[in-house]
């Protein structure tokens, strides 16, 4: 009987079958994650044995060893196959219906963006003469917001110097040992970020000979991990806190919130696909600016007497 299938396998056979080549690689192996804890947690369970009771242990079981929003993603990952199995009637019930998301308390994350003066205090660390290297990287997203992915797959040929613009049009597969371009996280992603004058003359002296549709950054395989330590060895010499290559787009953004740059132009400068996404990543920014706001209507308003 087809319902006598394991979950893990159906859930892999589905995935394989809906997912694979319609989604980015990079989310694909979200879900290729998402069958491996399935098997770990639940290897002999049988579709058939899904109930609500069953899939709310199986919930609660990934929840004990991870925080609420990665449990809401593997919620979402099961959900989606089993709405299809339902559809084929391989289900009888909805088992995750009413079903409660629970997680470990959200663990201390690393600092999320710099103040001013941080920034400055990293950037005056910054060796940026002579050959291409990771402080120039580095400089690169601290300028423009880019993600790590994005600043990756910037060529010679996506600097436009005489209008001061860079276009980002692709990222970079740094996740697979082939590499390679890749398509950006979404349409929006696909953008012109306006330059700064300085940063114009430091690439277009630094891109002059090099082959223009060959990413600046890229020598062989690249690896995350890599550039955040060497950031942090950077953050501790410069005796500031220590934060993230993606920390350094945080604190783009955050900075030019802080100087009265709309969230409309933040969000499509960043890759945005909607503003509301830039308002729930920057709420706590947004709120202290509402207040600073608030504090001037009120001595407007009592100047007018």
């Amino acid at each position: 009987m087809a319902q006598e299938i394991k979950f893990h396998v159906y859930f892999y056979q589905w995935m394989k079958l809906y997912k694979k080549d319609a989604v980015r690689d990079v989310t694909y192996q979200k879900y290729q994650m998402t069958q491996r804890q399935l098997v770990k947690l639940a290897p002999d369970m049988l579709l058939s044995d899904l109930t609500r009771l069953t899939y709310q242990q199986l919930l609660n079981d990934y929840a004990e060893s991870h925080e609420r929003q990665t449990t809401m993603d593997f919620h979402r990952h099961l959900k989606s196959s089993i709405v299809d199995a339902l559809e084929e009637e391989l289900l009888k019930k909805d088992p995750t219906r009413k079903a409660i998301i629970k997680g470990v308390k959200q663990r201390k994350h690393k600092n999320k963006y710099l103040h001013q003066y941080e920034l400055q205090a990293l950037l005056n660390e910054l060796e940026l003469e002579g050959e291409i290297n990771w402080d120039y990287f580095i400089l690169l997203i601290a300028k423009t917001g880019l993600r790590f992915a994005e600043a990756l797959g910037v060529t010679p040929k996506d600097f436009d110097f005489a209008h001061q613009t860079l276009t980002v049009s692709k990222t970079w597969n740094y996740k697979t040992n082939e590499g390679g371009f890749a398509p950006t996280k979404n349409k929006s992603s696909m953008r012109k970020i306006p330059l700064d004058w300085q940063t114009v003359i430091q690439f277009s002296q630094l891109t002059k000979k090099l082959t223009e549709d060959e990413p600046i950054f890229v020598d062989g395989m690249v690896y995350n991990d890599t550039v955040n330590h060497y950031l942090e060895r950077l953050c501790k010499k410069s005796q500031i806190k220590v934060i993230s290559v993606h920390g350094l787009r945080h604190t783009h953004a955050s900075l030019l919130l802080y100087a009265g740059v709309s969230i409309a132009s933040v969000a499509r400068r960043l890759g945005h696909s909607n503003m509301t996404t830039t308002e729930h990543t920057y709420l706590h920014i947004i709120q202290e600016l509402e207040n600073q706001d608030n504090d001037k209507v009120m001595k407007h308003l009592a100047s007018l007497i």
